[in-house]
C-alpha cells in the first residue's frame, strides 16, 4: 500500500458504522465501559478533534483516539483491520495522534498496551516508544464499578 492510498483524518458522524464494526473485530472482548456507540459518543464530546480515523478507497479501515489532559496525552483504541495490518495504516494513525497533541501542547504521550501482546509492543517500539518502570492501575467507575 502506497503512503497516496492512506488517507487519516477526523472522525464524521456518517463514519459511526464502520467504526463499530472495525472495533468489533479488532477488539472482541473489550470491557462493557468500552460498548463502542458509548465511547464514540463520549470521545466526539471531549477533544473530539484528536479522534482520527483511516481511509483506505474511501473505507474506514483504522482509527485512533488522543486526549490531553493537561500533563499527559493518552492514546486509546489504535485499530487496524486484520487483513490490512503492516501496510503502514497504524504508523500513520500514531504520527496524526502525535501531531494532534503536539497541536494542542503536549509534551509526552502515554499508552498502555497488554503486557502479553509483544507483536504490538514491538510495533510502538519501532516507533521511538519506551517501556518505562511504571505499574497500571485502573479502577471502574459509575455504573461499571463494582458494587
Amino acid at each position: 500500500m502506497t503512503e497516496s492510498e492512506i488517507r487519516v483524518r477526523s472522525y464524521h458522524s456518517r463514519d459511526e458504522q464502520a467504526v463499530v464494526e472495525l472495533w468489533a473485530t479488532v477488539f472482541p472482548d473489550d470491557p462493557p465501559w468500552s460498548e463502542p456507540r458509548d465511547v464514540i459518543q463520549r470521545k466526539r464530546s471531549v477533544q473530539g478533534e484528536l479522534f482520527f480515523v483511516c481511509e483506505v478507497e474511501g473505507r474506514v479501515v483504522g482509527t485512533v483516539l488522543a486526549g490531553f489532559d493537561g500533563v499527559r496525552g493518552w492514546v486509546h483504541h489504535l485499530a487496524v483491520l486484520p487483513d490490512l495490518r503492516r501496510g503502514g495504516l497504524a504508523t500513520a494513525l500514531m504520527r496524526a495522534a502525535e501531531q494532534g497533541l503536539t497541536n494542542s501542547g503536549c509534551p509526552k504521550l502515554n499508552l498502555q498496551v497488554r503486557a502479553t501482546n509483544s507483536e504490538v509492543v514491538a510495533f510502538y517500539k519501532s516507533l521511538g516508544y519506551a517501556i518505562e518502570d511504571r505499574v497500571s492501575l485502573g479502577k471502574p467507575l459509575g455504573q461499571w464499578a463494582k458494587r
